[in-house]
C-alpha cells in the first residue's frame, strides 16, 4: 500500500467514525450555544466557544470514543473556551462571574421533556431576514447543527474563507442590529417561519450538489436537514407548513436508496421502487395528513402532496399526472417561481403532450437559460417531438452548465446514446 492509499484509508475511517460523533454534536451543540448566549448576551462569543469545543471533541472522541456525558463534556469545554476569550477583554471580570455560575450545565434529557426547545429561538435568529440567504445557511449549519467551517465549505462547495466570512458577517449583523433570539408571534411568524423552512430545504438540496459525490462524507447534510425539520415540526405542532416540509423531506429521503446507485444518478422514472423506504413513506404520509387537518394550506404541503403522488404507485406508469398537474396549479398561487413552473411543464407533458410543455418551457427562457435543468427538460420535449438535432444541442448546453459529476455522467450517457459524443 502506498502513502496515498494509506492516507485515503485513514480519511475513510475518520469519516465513518464521524457519523456517530456528528449525531451527538448535532443534538448537543445548539443547546449549549443557546445557553451560553443567554448567560453572556453575546452570540458571537458563545458560538465561537462552542465551535472550538466541537473541533476539540472531534479530535479527542475519534481517538477515545464518545464520553458517557457528551453534553456535559461539550458544555465544560465551551465554557473553558469562553473564559479564555474573556480573559483577553478589558472588562471581563463581571462576565467571568456569570460563567462561574454552577447552574450553567448541560440540560438533562428528562428536563427537556415538555419544555420549549431552546434551539428554536436561536434558529429563528440565524434565519433573520436581515441576514443574507448564504449567511443564514452557513450560520445555521454552524450554530444549530454543529458543523465546523471546513465541513460547511465541503458541503456547500464554497471556499472555506468565504464560509468563515459569511458566518462572521451574520453574527456581526445580529450583534449590531440587536436581532432578538426568539420565536416570532402573531402575523410575523408565518413569514419568518417560511424563511427557516427555506433554509432547511436548501440544506437538504445542498447535500446533492457536492461534486464527486463524497466530498462531504464526514457529514450527511441531508440527514442534518431532516433532523432539523423534525425539531421544528415537533416544537411547532400547530404550524401546518412545518409539518409539510417534514413530510416533503421524508418522501425525498425515502427515495435516496434508488436515486443514486453505485454513484450513478437515477431519474425518478427509472428508479427501482422496490428500493424505496416504505417505512419513511408511511411516516411522510402520516405527517402530511396531520398538516392537512390543520386546514392551513401552503407551498411546502403542496410540494409534499406532489411527492406523495409519485410515492403512491409501485411503478411510474401508475402516476396520477392530472392530479400532479392540479397540485402544481395550486402551488403557483403560493410560489410562481420559474423553477416551479419548469417542474409544472414536466407534468404538463404527461397530460397534454410535449408541444404544450415545450411552449411552457420556452416561455421561461428569459429566466432560466443559464440553468442546466431548463436545457435538459427542453431536450426531453424536443426529443419526444422528433427534433433530435435540437435536442442534442440542448443536452450539450445542459452538460456545459452543470458542475455536478453525477449529473454530468447522466447527461453524457444520454448524449452518447444519441450518437453525440465520440
Amino acid at each position: 500500500m502506498n502513502d496515498e492509499d494509506a492516507a485515503a484509508g485513514e480519511s475513510h475511517r475518520a469519516a465513518a467514525s464521524d457519523q456517530p460523533l456528528a449525531r451527538v454534536i448535532r443534538e448537543e451543540s445548539a443547546r449549549i450555544v443557546a445557553a451560553l448566549t443567554n448567560w453572556l448576551g453575546n452570540l458571537d462569543l458563545a458560538e465561537e466557544s462552542v465551535a472550538e469545543a466541537v473541533e476539540e471533541a472531534i479530535r479527542q472522541w475519534r481517538a477515545r470514543g464518545v464520553p458517557p456525558n457528551p453534553g456535559g463534556w461539550l458544555t465544560q469545554a465551551a465554557r473553558h473556551n469562553a473564559l479564555d476569550r474573556l480573559r483577553r477583554e478589558k472588562r471581563y471580570r463581571e462576565k467571568l462571574a456569570q460563567l462561574a455560575d454552577p447552574t450553567l450545565t448541560a440540560p438533562r434529557e428528562d428536563a427537556r421533556i415538555g419544555e420549549p426547545d431552546e434551539r428554536l429561538p436561536l434558529l429563528f435568529g440565524c434565519c433573520h431576514p436581515a441576514i443574507s440567504p448564504d449567511a443564514q445557511l452557513a450560520l445555521t449549519l454552524r450554530a444549530i447543527c454543529g458543523l465546523t467551517t471546513a465541513q460547511i465549505a465541503r458541503a456547500t462547495l464554497a471556499p472555506e474563507p468565504t464560509v468563515a466570512q459569511r458566518i462572521v458577517r451574520a453574527k456581526r449583523k445580529i450583534g449590531a442590529t440587536g436581532i432578538p433570539l426568539r420565536i416570532p408571534e402573531g402575523s410575523e411568524r408565518a413569514e419568518r417561519l417560511d424563511i427557516v423552512l427555506t433554509v432547511i430545504s436548501v440544506m437538504y438540496s445542498e447535500a446533492h450538489l457536492v461534486a464527486g459525490g463524497d466530498a462531504a462524507a464526514d457529514r450527511d447534510l441531508a440527514d442534518d436537514a431532516l433532523w432539523l425539520a423534525r425539531v421544528v415540526a415537533h416544537e411547532l405542532p400547530r404550524e401546518a407548513e412545518a409539518q409539510g416540509l417534514l413530510a416533503l423531506l421524508l418522501f425525498h429521503r425515502a427515495r435516496e436508496g434508488a436515486r443514486a446507485v453505485d454513484g450513478e444518478l437515477i431519474l425518478l422514472a427509472d428508479q427501482d421502487r422496490a428500493r424505496w423506504d416504505r417505512r419513511l413513506i408511511a411516516e411522510a404520509q402520516s405527517v402530511l395528513e396531520t398538516a392537512a387537518m390543520l386546514r392551513r394550506p401552503g407551498r411546502w404541503q403542496l410540494h409534499a402532496a406532489i411527492a406523495a403522488c409519485h410515492s403512491d404507485t409501485r411503478d411510474g406508469e401508475g402516476t396520477d399526472w392530472p392530479q400532479v398537474l392540479t397540485l402544481y396549479d395550486m402551488l403557483l398561487a403560493y410560489d410562481h417561481s420559474p423553477v416551479v413552473r419548469l417542474n409544472r411543464a414536466v407534468a404538463l407533458a404527461e397530460v397534454d403532450g410535449p408541444q404544450a410543455a415545450l411552449d411552457a418551457v420556452d416561455a421561461l427562457g428569459y429566466a432560466l437559460s443559464g440553468y442546466h435543468l431548463w436545457h435538459a427538460v427542453r431536450a426531453r420535449m424536443l426529443r419526444q417531438l422528433g427534433e433530435r438535432d435540437a435536442a442534442m444541442a440542448e443536452d450539450l448546453s445542459a452538460l456545459e452548465l452543470t458542475a455536478n459529476d453525477a449529473e454530468r455522467r447522466l447527461l453524457e450517457a444520454r448524449i452518447d446514446r444519441a450518437g453525440g459524443l465520440p
